[in-house]
Formats: C-alpha cells, sequence, structure tokens
C-alpha cells in the first residue's frame, strides 16, 4: 500500500486512524474487538414493549417535542438488561401493516456502529412501533446549540461530520440512500461519546407523510417542488448539517449562502471557536458546505466522496470521543425505570386472569392488621349471615363465577358488621371482570380508604384506570404509588 501513496497525509491518515474510522468491513461487522455483538432484529410483542417502557409512561419520553409529537420516542430496558429507544408511530400513520413489516426489517438489516441500529419492531393492531439501540449521551442539537459547561470543540465537530458522512455512504452502500429529514436531533451520542445517526430517519414517518418536517428554509429545492426525496436531497441536508457545525447555530442555507458568496465566510463561524481551528480547515469545510447546497441536485457530491473529503480534515485523533465531548466516560445510564412485581406486570398487561391468581394466593392475610369493631356481636345472627355471604362469595370467585361473587361480597359489604379490604379487592376485580371498570375503580379507591398503605388497592386502581383509557398518566401514578408502597413493605 506504501508505494501507492503518492501523498504523506493520506499515508498518515491511513496509518494513524483506528481501522474502525476507515474500514467498513469494520463498521458493519461491530469492530473487530466488539464483545457485544449488535443484536438480531425482533418482532416484539406489545407488552413487552409496555413493560420496557412502563407503560408508555410520559415520564420515559425523550423525543424532541414530547407527547405533542405526532410519533413519540421513549427509552426503555428490555428484561435482559439491555436499554431501547421505542417509537410509537400514531395509530393512523401505517394502515398496511405489511408495507410496515417490510419496511422495518429492510432497515433492521442495516448494522453499523455509525447507527443507532434498528435492533426490533411491533406491529399489533393498530399499533406500529420501531426499537433501536438507546444511545445515553444526547443529541448533537444539546451538545451544538444548548450546551451548559462549554461549546463542542473544533475536533469533534469535525469527527460528528465525518461519522456522518460514513454512516451515509454505509446506507447508500445497502441500498438505503435515502434519510428523511436529516438534522441535528437526529445525530445521537453512544455511551463513548461517539456520533451515531438514528435508524429512525431511514423510515418515513407515516406511509404517505412528507418527508420533511423542519422549517422549509432548510429543505432541499427540489423536494419543494416534487414532494420526493432523493439521495442528493441528504446530501443538501448534510450540507445544513456543516452549517450547524461551522457555527453553532441553525442558520438557513439562503442566508449562509449569502455570507459565503460576499467573501463573509468568518461571520459565519461559531464566535466560541476562534483560534481553535486553522482558517484553511475552515475554508474547506465552508467549501463542502456549499457543494452541498448546490441548488442543482447534480452538482452535489455523493457520501463516498464525503468521506474522502472529511478524512484528511480528522484532528486530534488519538483522543476519545467522550473527552472531546467533556463527558465522563460511561455517563450514567439513565433511571431505572418501575422494578415491577409479578402483580405490577399483570396490571401492566391488564392481564385479569393473572390478577385473579395472585388474590386468590394471597387470600386474606392482608385484613390482619385491620381493626374490627366486633365485641359482643361475633355470634349473633347477623353476623354469621354476614360470615356465610363471604364464603359463598369466596367459592363463587374461585370458581370464577363473578357474578355470584358480586352479588354475595355485596351482602357482605352491606351488612355492615366487618370491613374487609380484601372482598373490595375481590369484588373490584370482577366488575373488570363483568367490564364494569367504574364501579371496579370505586371499589378500589374504598380499599384504600380502609387501608391507605395497601399495594393491592393502588395496583387494582392503576388496572381500571389502564383499562378506562385517555387516562395513562393517572393510572402510571397509580402504578408508580404501587410498587413504592410494595417496595416499602418488603424491607420492614
Amino acid at each position: 500500500m506504501g508505494a501507492r501513496c503518492s501523498k504523506f497525509s493520506f499515508c498518515w491518515w491511513h496509518s494513524h486512524l483506528k481501522p474502525s474510522l476507515l474500514d467498513s468491513s469494520d463498521l458493519e461487522n461491530g469492530g473487530k474487538n466488539e464483545k457485544n455483538a449488535f443484536p438480531t432484529f425482533t418482532e416484539f410483542n406489545l407488552d413487552e414493549l409496555k413493560m420496557a417502557t412502563n407503560g408508555f409512561s410520559p415520564e420515559n419520553i425523550v423525543s424532541e417535542h414530547g407527547e405533542k409529537a405526532p410519533n413519540v420516542v421513549y427509552k426503555g430496558l428490555l428484561e435482559n438488561g439491555r436499554w431501547i429507544a421505542v417509537k410509537r408511530f400514531n395509530r393512523s400513520a401505517w394502515p398496511d401493516s405489511r408495507q410496515f413489516l417490510d419496511e422495518a426489517r429492510a432497515v433492521g438489516n442495516l448494522r453499523s456502529e455509525r447507527l443507532a441500529n434498528l435492533i426490533g419492531c411491533c406491529c399489533e393492531g393498530e399499533e406500529k412501533l420501531l426499537v433501536a439501540e438507546f444511545m445515553p449521551n444526547e443529541t448533537l442539537a444539546k451538545h451544538l446549540f444548548h450546551w451548559e459547561n462549554q461549546p463542542m470543540k473544533w475536533a469533534m465537530r469535525l469527527r460528528v461530520a465525518f461519522y456522518l458522512a460514513q454512516a451515509l455512504d454505509y446506507c447508500s452502500s445497502k441500498g438505503r440512500a435515502l434519510y428523511h429529514d436529516l438534522n441535528a436531533y437526529r445525530i445521537l451520542f453512544d455511551q463513548d461519546g461517539n456520533p451515531r445517526l438514528s435508524c429512525f430517519g431511514l423510515m418515513k414517518n407515516s406511509r404517505d407523510g412528507k418527508s420533511y418536517s423542519t422549517n422549509l428554509a432548510f429543505t432541499p429545492p427540489e423536494y419543494l417542488k416534487t414532494g420526493r426525496v432523493t439521495p442528493e436531497s441528504v446530501v443538501y441536508s448534510f450540507g445544513t448539517m456543516l452549517l450547524d457545525l461551522l457555527s453553532g447555530k441553525h442558520i438557513p442555507p439562503s442566508h449562509a449562502l449569502d455570507l459565503i458568496r460576499g467573501k463573509n465566510f468568518l461571520m459565519l463561524m461559531d464566535s466560541s471557536m476562534e483560534g481553535h481551528f486553522s482558517n484553511d480547515d475552515g475554508t474547506e469545510l465552508v467549501r463542502l458546505a456549499t457543494h452541498c447546497l448546490q441548488y442543482e441536485a447534480r452538482e452535489r457530491p455523493n457520501a463516498k466522496s464525503l468521506v474522502t473529503s472529511l478524512m484528511s480534515l480528522q484532528k486530534e485523533t488519538e483522543v476519545p470521543s467522550h473527552v472531546l465531548l467533556g463527558i465522563p466516560h460511561g455517563t450514567e445510564t439513565p433511571p431505572q425505570p418501575l422494578l415491577l412485581t409479578p402483580m405490577g406486570e399483570a396490571c401492566l398487561r391488564k392481564d385479569l386472569t393473572a390478577l385473579h391468581e395472585i388474590l386468590e394466593k394471597t387470600g386474606y392475610k392482608d385484613d390482619e392488621g385491620i381493626a374490627n369493631e366486633l365485641s359482643f356481636q361475633m355470634w349473633t345472627n347477623q353476623m354469621q349471615e354476614t360470615l356465610n355471604s363471604k364464603k359463598h362469595g369466596d367459592a363463587a370467585f374461585r370458581a370464577k363465577d363473578f357474578i355470584t361473587a358480586i352479588d354475595c361480597y355485596t351482602q357482605f359489604i352491606d351488612g355492615g358488621t366487618m370491613v374487609s379490604p380484601t372482598v373490595y379487592a375481590r369484588r373490584c376485580l370482577c366488575y373488570l371482570m363483568g367490564d364494569m371498570p367504574q364501579k371496579a375503580l370505586g371499589d378500589a379507591m374504598q380499599a384504600q380508604v380502609v387501608f391507605p398503605e395497601w399495594p393491592t388497592a393502588f395496583y387494582l386502581q392503576a388496572t381500571g384506570l389502564f383499562i378506562l383509557e385517555g387516562i395513562e398518566n393517572d393510572a402510571q401514578e397509580a402504578l408508580k404509588e404501587a410498587t413504592k408502597l410494595e417496595a416499602k413493605r418488603s424491607k420492614n
């Protein structure tokens, strides 16, 4: 190879950069020394993803516009301990399930160190979800536009551009050259501080949806005419990303090009970078951006040539990304999700059969701490009738005759001589089995009144609220309270 290198610079870069920076086969295989091979693509069921995200809890949302976004991204934790990002599509986004699955599987075949890879999907009824590797260290937008401790270093900006070009080149080589709405929120940083391109942009937000959701000022000119994204459109968006990296701001391309044409490109540069880069480097990056932002699509470079151009600009290649980014290595993982007990899991799944088994197995042991003023009434006829109605209710509950159980438990409660939170809990479940969630909720709340710190009362409230739908936040709060009380109980 040395005999063919006519320029010292290329030989030096080739020998000093890590192989994974240059070798596309290494990028694809996850690096020769990587211990954790890329996970295979999996079709998850909805219950698994509900469990992983605490029932799609608002607290798990990591996407830019929170709950207001048409398609929301949640962080989650699988049972095997792997952190994931789950994109939940609007229910009308992909009416054709087969088309959704075909697209997801095609993107799921890609595997690269430069991507936050798609590791699975879910398609159940109206629910369509994508599952990707979770990147714990925020987005390029956060580090570039909203930094707190230090602006992003010049060497890191060059590395972001280079890695992004490599990601696009890899996708192109695998027949997935189209990327929808490339912007600073699509670049994510992994646990080592390395920038990766989100796989979510390799699929549109809906079958017939727009490929660009950003301001029209940043949209490729040909897309405004045809409404179609092309490989050249993606290169145009890459040019807007170079402007972001140069300026530290999100500047409309037309304004930036006016500055460049007027030889005022230094006005474009991030003032915090003054003295940290050479004029030659700045000029070369501006030239590349201008080339990408050509009005005529055919005059723009392709991803492979961008990789070649950016390779020779790299600085401080021996310095790990997390150091350049100014973050601790192995940044803290996100807060642990709720560690649900079997009852919590059944509640989240709305698995009434499992809840029935748990209540049946637990029996009345939780009533032991509840004071009942029985005194001399204990053996009166009225008391005996009350106990008999409870006994018949328990037999019906065990036999899953929920209508009879409701009648018997109602007689017990109306008798008024004893108070049992368990009876309220059992009647609550009977109401849920009979599709009467409002009545069930009333019993779950009454159980809480009788026994204020009883986890079961909160679990059943959460189940009722999940079944009623549209009030997931309240359901989540009840589930959280139940989990907290049960954890407190197990410590005592």
